[in-house]
């Protein structure tokens, strides 16, 4: 018996109801007019925030996203922080004592010594601390970022000037 016996007699006497998860197809936007209701939000403007993310995703390097986009290193990974990426040079002891700074139980240059970073990185992970990512951009932006192809650099390097010590 093969199928076309099994099947022989059925038939669909109602539609099937979709039950799936419903989802938004914003490619009909630009990378910059999904950005625009969060102008005010970014350190940047709108287009160079989709300048730095499309860079991003293209060549994974934070340092040269920020120059494509004409926008400091630092800037482009604070616009890549708020987009969703996870851009923080410190590790979780790190932030703890960074914590510490942030409460007053240790003084920056205290916090500096002990995390080991330096001035540039220590700015970047008390940014990153400080600021959470903007939940409605990083939905506006979704799957943009998961294609990125990383080297074997480390991406945040050239944001920070030098080798990051993780």
């Amino acid at each position: 018996m093969g199928l076309a016996d099994i099947a022989a007699g059925i038939e669909v006497t109602e539609g099937q109801d979709a039950k799936g998860v419903v989802t938004v197809d914003d490619t009909d936007a630009t990378l910059a007019e999904r950005l625009e209701p969060f102008g005010e939000a970014l350190p940047c403007s709108v287009e160079a925030a989709a300048t730095v993310l499309e860079r991003y995703t293209a060549c994974g390097s934070v340092g040269d996203a920020g120059r494509a986009a004409g926008v400091a290193p630092m800037t482009a990974a604070k616009t890549l922080h708020l987009l969703g990426e996870s851009v923080s040079p410190a590790t979780p002891l790190q932030r703890e004592i960074l914590d510490d700074w942030q409460t007053g139980e240790l003084s920056r240059k205290e916090a500096i010594e002990l995390t080991g970073l330096t001035e540039t990185e220590f700015a970047l992970a008390a940014y990153v601390e400080t600021h959470d990512p903007l939940e409605a951009a990083c939905v506006a932006v979704e799957g943009v970022l998961t294609g990125q192809m990383l080297g074997e650099e480390e991406p945040l390097a050239d944001a920070v000037g030098g080798d990051l010590q993780l």
